[in-house]
């Protein structure tokens, strides 16, 4: 996507005046006159600048996708044919009135402004990474942005514009059609107003990396390859994994984005120290791995998909910063129904019949969900109590946490790496931390060491 700054240098560059580019009005709603006229500087028309609207669905992502074709020079976000005012406070209160009934008046659709420089790239190229980059068979929505606001549409300024709107529409139809899909719904209709966005939608993953992203629409490539290639489309596209190079059994795929702030901070605090009992793959590209099947598309970045006997059975979209909240996401498809309800609800298993009680070998146990160690072996006890019992956890492996359920206090011990509940620590064990960590054997995986 192109930097706010980076783009003004090179309107500047191209002879452009904000204040004349701009058809339309502001985002105090200063409301623009459609088809305005205004005079073009020698740079402009030399370079050929077109400018086309269009929605699709949350401008954020669409605004990042459209910024990234050869040969715009800009793109901002804004609202457009909808008849009130054009803020998004307005919008949004506007969609909810149109859901109780309570207006009739015609909602603005959330769009991206697209200029481009008609020597590097032709509409019909825009249009055919406008067609491939969203979901055009929706309706009133996007994935899962729904309302009028979030529409499907080609708004254009000449009949021209209109032909190969109607044009590139009919030829993504077909592969549509072809691959299965359901039926176009964008509007295609003449611009009739246009409000530039508020200054914090504009850029918005520039400045917010860990922001929605978004990934892309149906998977089906527009037909017309040459206009892929022209715009750095679906031939530039990542290859798919190979389903015969995977663990087809339980496999997990993060798709990411080569330009996604959460994908990156995903990596960082999950990925890159990946001890999980599930195997892990990694993924540029927006497609299942070939043979494997995906239940619907992809619509952001970063998405977390489990697989299983190469099905998609569960996915995780985004990601915020919360390992635990990840982690518990994960080990809701790993862990069995008794697991769950010790991890997740500070369950206790019954004592004297959890695992590992009479676990005597050199060892580590560690988090069923992450993989990560918590107590050795050498740590290990016989408290007599019915639960496995260890004097002293791995360093860090552990937090603590004040207990006052069922009338008693106690310290709760949970996992530091998925937070998961263990057990209690009490003050009645042996020497030297005179520490008894009572924890529940169900929810621990016990790894040996291996044999010289």
């Amino acid at each position: 996507m192109l930097i706010r700054t980076s783009r003004w240098s090179i309107i500047a560059l191209l002879g452009f005046i904000t204040g004349s580019l701009l058809a339309v009005g502001t985002a105090s709603a200063e409301r623009s006159q459609p088809g305005a006229a205004r005079a073009a500087s020698p740079a402009q028309a030399s370079a050929r600048i077109d400018t086309i609207v269009l929605g699709m669905g949350c401008f954020w992502g669409a605004e990042k996708r459209m910024g990234e074709v050869t040969g715009v020079v800009d793109v901002e976000s804004g609202y457009a044919n909808g008849e009130i005012p054009g803020h998004y406070a307005a919008i949004l209160s506007h969609e909810r009135a149109l859901r109780r009934g309570g207006t009739d008046k015609r909602n603005h659709a959330e769009v991206v402004k697209v200029s481009f420089d008609q020597s590097q790239v032709t509409l019909a190229q825009v249009l055919a990474r406008f067609w491939e980059n969203h979901d055009p068979t929706q309706g009133d929505r996007q994935g899962n942005d729904v309302g009028s606001n979030y529409r499907s549409a080609i708004y254009t300024t000449g009949p021209e514009q209109e032909e190969v709107a109607q044009r590139t529409r009919a030829i993504y139809q077909e592969a549509l059609t072809a691959a299965g899909r359901g039926t176009i719904t964008t509007e295609i209709a003449p611009l009739t107003v246009y409000y530039t966005a508020e200054d914090e939608h504009q850029d918005y993953l520039i400045k917010n990396p860990r922001g929605y992203c978004g990934l892309g629409g149906t998977g089906v490539a527009y037909p017309d390859q040459a206009s892929s290639r022209a715009v750095g489309s679906t031939a530039d596209r990542a290859a798919a994994l190979d389903g015969a190079t995977l663990t087809r059994a339980r496999q997990l795929i993060v798709f990411e984005a080569e330009h996604c702030g959460s994908c990156k901070q995903l990596a960082a605090d999950v990925l890159a120290d990946w001890h999980a009992p599930v195997a892990l793959a990694r993924t540029l590209s927006i497609d299942a791995p070939i043979g494997w099947t995906l239940e619907k598309p992809l619509l952001a970045t970063p998405t977390t998909v489990l697989f299983e006997d190469g099905r998609e059975v569960s996915r995780y979209t985004g990601y915020d910063g919360d390992t635990e909240r990840f982690w518990n996401w994960l080990g809701f498809r790993l862990l069995s129904p008794e697991q769950r309800r010790i991890a997740f609800e500070q369950g206790t298993e019954r004592a004297f019949t959890g695992s590992h009680l009479d676990e005597k070998r050199s060892g580590t146990f560690i988090d069923p969900i992450t993989g990560m160690p918590l107590f050795r072996s050498e740590t290990k006890f016989d408290s007599g109590s019915g639960w496995p019992s260890f004097f002293n956890p791995v360093p860090g492996a552990i937090t603590l946490h004040d207990d006052f359920s069922h009338g008693m206090r106690r310290v709760e011990v949970r996992s530091a790496s998925s937070g998961i509940h263990l057990g209690h620590v009490f003050d009645d064990g042996p020497p030297p931390t005179n520490q008894r960590y009572c924890i529940n054997g169900n929810v621990l995986e016990f790894v040996p060491d291996p044999q010289d």
